[in-house]
């Protein structure tokens, strides 16, 4: 972190001025900082936020000139308030702050924030299900213009599941369902179709068994494609062996931003960017509960005292630099992690982001 392009005092790291509390210099504006901050030397923290920074925005732009050429301006002027998420951030005492976040799904950081949240929000339910189960429902693969329409159903066919045995429960029927679920879409490009699907944590294998029956009765024969909506062999269920890996995997929030090559004869670890399908699985989920969870209640915590706002003179302020994937100082020659530029990354965001196949 900090990387010091001057020399450091004899014996001091690279970091050796972000430690200081405060730069001896006059005359600077006041700062409002709130909460914590980010203790940004922690290991792994700077090549995360460098990478997925980088990332964000070569995507970002593809995008805008895509929502351009849509008419969608609302979704233009989403897209660039996300480019401008910790564009700017700051240092005081040690401690990394980055003001408001723009909480859209399609910024890497903020998403990593919101799996955090949501890891540590349920985590602490999950881990007393002994028999936990994780479970993945999906339908037939759709063409782009039937996407919306399937993720909808998804939600309401599941929906529909889970009501019909609240009600039997509460007649003393039946068995009440509970767990977690999320709403995802992957993009097939050899296809160029789409797949949403939904993935589930329940406690015991009798409801993973009794959702993936459940779904099955539920789907219909589809005239238009000939075709079950719903296969077994496409549903699966396996008990959970990790639930710290399985959890990530559930609230993996949305659609993966790197995509398998065009067909199985590309060379192994060839990976591209598939923008306009981004897009439009992102488009389609507007709106839309992605995360969500059924049949029990989180524990209430006690209210968690508020962090109190700080007005600091004594900060640096580092303007993040896509060239460089990183940050530098505003007044003087410094770079905010000592991460070097990945020319691997560069070229892939370069050479390997698609904005047409769809």
């Amino acid at each position: 972190m900090a990387q010091k392009h001057n020399s450091a005092p004899d014996g001091q790291s690279a970091i050796y001025t972000l430690a200081q509390n405060g730069t001896g210099e006059t005359g600077k504006e006041p700062k409002i900082l709130i909460g914590k901050g980010s203790e940004a030397t922690a290991e792994g923290y700077g090549k995360r936020k460098c990478k997925n920074k980088a990332i964000t925005d070569a995507l970002l732009l593809r995008l805008i000139d895509i929502a351009k050429k849509d008419g969608r301006d609302e979704i233009v002027k989403s897209l660039w308030n996300s480019w401008h998420c910790q564009n700017k951030v700051y240092t005081h005492e040690g401690r990394l702050y980055t003001g408001k976040y723009c909480k859209n799904r399609f910024c890497r950081n903020c998403l990593g924030i919101r799996k955090a949240e949501l890891i540590n929000k349920y985590h602490p339910v999950l881990k007393d299900w002994t028999d936990a189960h994780f479970v993945t429902l999906t339908v037939r693969a759709v063409p782009k213009k039937r996407i919306r329409e399937v993720f909808e159903a998804c939600i309401r066919g599941l929906n529909r599941i889970i009501d019909r045995y609240e009600k039997r429960a509460a007649r003393g029927k039946g068995k009440k369902l509970m767990g977690i679920r999320s709403l995802e879409s992957n993009f097939n490009p050899y296809r160029r179709t789409y797949n949403p699907h939904l993935h589930l944590i329940v406690p015991d294998r009798e409801t993973a068994e009794i959702l993936v029956k459940e779904w099955l009765a539920l789907w219909k024969y589809e005239p238009t494609i000939k075709k079950n909506w719903v296969v077994p062999y496409a549903q699966d269920m396996r008990k959970v062996k990790n639930l710290d890996t399985t959890l990530i995997e559930v609230i993996k929030y949305g659609t993966k931003v790197f995509t398998d090559p065009e067909g199985k004869e590309k060379p192994k670890g060839v990976v591209k960017i598939y923008a306009r399908a981004f897009y439009n699985i992102i488009v389609a989920m507007f709106g839309l509960r992605l995360f969500a969870s059924f049949g029990f209640t989180l524990p209430k915590k006690d209210k968690e005292e508020r962090t109190p706002a700080q007005v600091v003179t004594n900060y640096e302020e580092w303007v993040h630099v896509a060239e460089l994937q990183n940050w530098t100082n505003t007044e003087k020659w410094e770079l905010l992690f000592d991460e070097q530029p990945d020319p691997e990354l560069a070229d892939l965001l370069t050479y390997s982001l698609d904005s047409i196949l769809e």
